[in-house]
C-alpha cells in the first residue's frame, strides 16, 4: 500500500548528515511535546511559555545527546576489557557520568532560563527533572523502535 505512496527510487539516498539532523529534530520535537505535556498536567513542573519551552527542548536534547555521546564512549573502553574490575567500573563510571550529567543540564536550565523553567518538588526539583528526563528517554526509545519496525 506504502510502496504506491511513494515508491523506493523517488526517495533517493540519505546522507549522514541529513540522518543526523532528522534525528537531532526528532528528539528536539519529543523533547518539546514532553515538557509541555508535563507543564500541563503536573505542577512540579512550569514553564512560561511555548516559546522558552521550545529553547529548553533544543538545550536539553543537545545536553541529552552528549551525555549519551560520553557514557558510550566510556562503556566502550570498559567493554573492551575482561577483568571484573573493567566491568565494576563501566557500571560505576555510566551510573557517575548519568548522575552528575543530570545535575548539570538542570543547572544549564536554570542558568539559562532562571524562574522561567522550574522544576520543583522533592529534593530542589531534582525529583521532577529526572521524571521528565525518563519520559523524554522513553518516549525517544517508543519512537525509535516504532520507526525501526516499518522497516
Amino acid at each position: 500500500m506504502f510502496s504506491k505512496i511513494l515508491p523506493k527510487e523517488e526517495v533517493g539516498s540519505i546522507t549522514n548528515h541529513q540522518q543526523l539532523f532528522a534525528r537531532y529534530i526528532l528528539a528536539v520535537l519529543i523533547d518539546l511535546t514532553v515538557l509541555n505535556l508535563i507543564d500541563e498536567y503536573w505542577d512540579y513542573v512550569s514553564i512560561d511559555s511555548f516559546s522558552i519551552s521550545l529553547l529548553t527542548a533544543i538545550l536539553l536534547a543537545s545536553l541529552l545527546k552528549l551525555t549519551l555521546f560520553i557514557e558510550h564512549h566510556m562503556a566502550v573502553y570498559f567493554k573492551s576489557k575482561t577483568s571484573l574490575g573493567a566491568k565494576v567500573m563501566r557500571f560505576f563510571s555510566t551510573w557517575l557520568v548519568v548522575f552528575i550529567a543530570k545535575l548539570l543540564i538542570l543547572e544549564a536550565i536554570n542558568y539559562a532560563f532562571g524562574d522561567r523553567v522550574l522544576f520543583t518538588g522533592p529534593i530542589h526539583g531534582l525529583v521532577s527533572f529526572i521524571v521528565v528526563v525518563t519520559a523524554i528517554l522513553i518516549s525517544e526509545q517508543i519512537v525509535l523502535r516504532t520507526y525501526k519496525s516499518m522497516a
